[in-house]
C-alpha cells in the first residue's frame, strides 16, 4: 500500500500514560445518525430540527452538499441544526461538482438520493476517497434506469444521470453492507411500488429507523438463513420531525479501550448510542474480560442510549465471530490494540469488509501492530492477534493512509506501549471526532498537541 498523508499533516508522538485516565465526557453526535438526518430531513416537507449533530468534516460535506441540492440547511448554535426541506423528488440539480470530502458513507448513500432524480450530478473526493470503490453502489443503482459514469474500477470522480421515474429495485447484497443497503432504500424513496433488500446478515439500521421516524413504511421480515428483508414503500409522504443524535458508539470506542488498558483508569461516557446492530465491540470486549458497565439506558429519537462506565481491566484473548463483524465493522483496528495488549491469541473472523474502508484497514492495521512488535497473521479473512499480556513494544511509526480510525487506534496503543509511538498525520482524525485530542487529554492522556 502506497503511503498518503494530507497536505497540512500533523504527526503525533505518544508517549506511554503518566497517570491513571479519569473523568466524565460525551463523545460527538454519530455519524451514521448525522448523515442520515440531513439527508431524510432535505428529503421531507417542513423544517426538522435537529440536535446533537456531528459537526465532524465528513457531516459537514453532507450538509454541504443536500444545500447545493436545494434545501436549506443552517446551523444555529453548536450541535444544533434546523433543515427546511423540499419533498421526495423534489431535489433541484447542483450548480457544482459535490465535493464529499473523505466520506464513504456521504458518497455513498447520495449516490442512491441521486440515482432517483431527474437530473445529471458530479461527486468526487479527497484523495483517499477517490481510492474507494463506488461499483457496488453503482451495480445496484443502475437498476433504477440511472446511468452512471466513474473513473477505472468505480472510482471518483462520477457522474450520475438519475431518472425522475426511477423503477424500484429488489436487491439482495452479496456483502452484509449498511451503506449499499440504504443507498437502495434511498433510491427507492422516489420509486412507484416496493423496493425490496435482502441482506445476508443484519447490518445497523439506522435508515430503516429513520425512514420510519418520518413516516415511511418500511417491513422488516427475518430469514431463515440469519439474514433480512427489508421492504419500503416508494413515494411516502415524509414529514419534518425532530431528531436527536445520540453519541457515536464508533467514536466511544477510543476513550473505552484506553480506560480499559491504562493501569487504574476510571471513567464515563454519556448518552452513547446502543443500537443492537452497532454494540458488537462491547460484547466483545465484555467477552475479554472488561469492566465495562452500561446504565441509564432508555430511548431517544427512535434509538437506543445508555451510559458507560468504564474501568481498568486486565482482557483476554477471544474469538469474534463473522455474523458480528457487521455490528462492529468499524471498530477493529481499536479492537486489534486491545487485543495486542490482551493476554493469549485472538482471531477476529470474517473481516473483509475492513479491505474496502478509507484505507485498506485491514492491511493497515497489521502493520500497525508489526511495526511496534506485536505478531499478527492474516489467515483468508480472519485476523489473528498474538496478545503481549500487558507488553507492547512499541518504538514504531505508523502510517494512517489517511485514516482517522488508524490514528486514533495508534494514539491508544501509544499510551500503554512500553517505548513512544510516533504517528504520521493526526489531522484527519477531524473527520469522525473533532477534538479527539483535547477531549482525550481532558481525562489525562497527555497527548503533546
Amino acid at each position: 500500500m502506497t503511503h498518503a498523508s494530507s497536505p497540512s499533516a500533523r504527526p503525533l508522538r505518544v508517549t506511554r500514560a503518566q497517570a491513571p485516565l479519569s473523568g466524565s465526557i460525551r463523545v460527538p453526535g454519530d455519524k451514521s445518525i448525522s448523515h442520515r438526518a440531513l439527508m431524510f430531513a432535505s428529503l421531507a416537507r417542513g423544517e426538522t430540527h435537529i440536535t446533537g449533530l456531528l459537526e465532524g468534516e465528513d457531516v459537514l460535506r453532507t450538509a454541504a452538499a443536500m444545500r447545493a441540492l436545494g434545501a436549506q440547511v443552517a446551523q444555529h448554535a453548536p450541535g444544533d441544526w434546523r433543515v427546511s426541506g423540499l419533498g421526495i423528488g423534489k431535489l433541484r440539480e447542483p450548480e457544482d461538482v459535490l465535493d464529499m470530502g473523505n466520506s464513504g458513507t456521504a458518497a455513498r448513500l447520495l449516490s442512491g438520493i441521486l440515482a432517483s432524480h431527474g437530473m445529471v450530478s458530479v461527486m468526487t473526493g479527497d484523495a483517499s476517497l477517490r481510492r474507494r470503490p463506488m461499483k457496488r453502489v453503482m451495480d445496484p443503482l443502475a437498476g433504477t434506469g440511472a446511468t452512471f459514469m466513474a473513473r477505472e474500477g468505480g472510482r471518483l470522480p462520477m457522474a450520475i444521470h438519475g431518472l425522475a421515474d426511477p423503477k424500484p429495485l429488489d436487491y439482495r447484497l452479496p456483502v452484509a453492507s449498511a451503506q449499499v443497503k440504504s443507498a437502495v432504500l434511498l433510491a427507492g424513496l422516489n420509486a412507484q411500488g416496493q423496493t425490496r433488500v435482502e441482506e445476508p446478515v443484519a447490518t445497523r439500521d439506522h435508515t430503516e429507523n429513520m425512514l420510519r421516524h418520518f413516516g415511511a413504511h418500511v417491513k422488516v421480515e427475518e430469514t431463515p438463513q440469519g439474514g433480512r428483508v427489508i421492504l419500503l414503500q416508494g413515494r411516502p409522504d415524509l414529514v419534518a420531525r425532530d431528531v436527536v443524535v445520540p453519541g457515536d458508539p464508533s467514536s466511544a470506542a477510543f476513550p473505552i479501550v484506553a480506560a480499559l488498558l491504562v493501569p487504574g483508569a476510571d471513567i464515563t461516557i454519556s448518552t452513547v448510542g446502543l443500537n443492537p446492530l452497532r454494540t458488537g465491540l462491547f460484547i466483545t470486549l465484555q467477552e475479554m474480560g472488561a469492566q465495562l458497565e452500561v446504565t441509564n439506558i432508555r430511548t431517544e429519537g427512535g434509538e437506543l442510549v445508555g451510559d458507560l462506565h468504564v474501568r481498568a481491566s486486565s482482557l483476554k484473548g477471544v474469538t469474534v465471530p463473522a455474523d458480528r463483524a457487521p455490528s462492529m465493522i468499524d471498530e477493529y483496528p481499536i479492537l486489534a490494540v486491545a487485543a495486542a495488549h490482551a493476554a493469549g491469541v485472538s482471531r477476529f473472523c470474517g473481516v473483509e469488509e475492513l479491505r474496502v474502508k478509507e484505507s485498506d484497514r485491514l492491511a493497515a492495521t497489521v502493520a500497525l501492530l508489526e511495526n511496534n512488535g506485536v505478531k499478527t497473521a492474516v489467515e483468508g479473512d480472519d485476523l489473528v492477534v498474538y496478545g503481549t499480556g500487558n507488553a507492547i513494544p512499541g518504538g514504531g511509526v505508523v502510517q494512517t493512509h489517511m485514516d482517522h480510525r488508524l490514528a486514533m487506534s495508534a494514539s491508544v496503543l501509544g499510551l500503554v506501549a512500553q517505548n513512544p509511538v510516533e504517528i504520521d498525520d493526526t489531522a484527519f482524525i477531524d473527520t469522525s471526532f473533532p477534538g479527539y485530542l483535547q477531549l482525550m487529554n481532558s481525562l489525562g492522556a497527555g497527548f503533546a498537541l
